[in-house]
């Protein structure tokens, strides 16, 4: 697949954002739970900006948003920068080892830069996650691990690993 742009989400696009996001879940099953209204989920409370990945003839092929931190744990230092956080990122499966997933975050850093914010994200904590692999290789840096506020779908626990951006402030410059 080639021909793949990167552009801000419209609100016509999120239509084709579900289905992108049901090929992916059918796939990897993420996200673990399907959401109840999978076009809100796509825009949460607090989301700041969303992009998409589209590819000439086969539509959205992939998506990432950054939102507003919120839950417990978000209060930050008011005289620390703002962060926001990466979410809902997903790539089909047929447009995959193309490194969108790696230019979607760029974008995401790219934005953020301009617009005064530190980054960070949350993923599960899955063995071989390829998720986890996508983040370490483009030099995001693990913080931690926590246990969700929400279960899986067999009603267990789910633990998080927690990164930052590689741009974040205070951070070693040469990494």
């Amino acid at each position: 697949m080639t021909d793949v742009t990167i552009r801000d989400r419209r609100s016509a696009d999120l239509d084709r954002c579900v289905e992108a996001l049901a090929a992916v879940h059918l796939a990897d099953r993420y996200p673990l739970n399907w959401p109840a209204d999978p076009r809100e989920w796509l825009s949460p409370p607090g989301t700041l900006h969303a992009w998409v990945a589209e590819a000439v003839g086969s539509g959205v092929v992939g998506h990432l948003a950054v939102q507003a931190p919120t839950g417990p744990g978000h209060d930050r230092d008011p005289s620390a920068r703002p962060t926001a956080e990466v979410s809902r990122l997903f790539v089909v499966p047929a447009a995959r080892r193309q490194s969108l997933a790696s230019r979607l975050l760029r974008q995401a850093e790219e934005w953020a830069t301009v617009q005064g914010y530190d980054l960070t994200l949350e993923v599960v904590d899955e063995e071989n996650s390829s998720a986890v692999a996508v983040y370490e290789r483009a030099g995001w840096r693990h913080t931690g691990t926590s246990t969700a506020d929400w279960t899986a779908p067999n009603g267990g626990p789910v633990t998080l690993r927690h990164y930052r951006s590689p741009g974040r402030s205070g951070m070693d410059p040469a990494r």
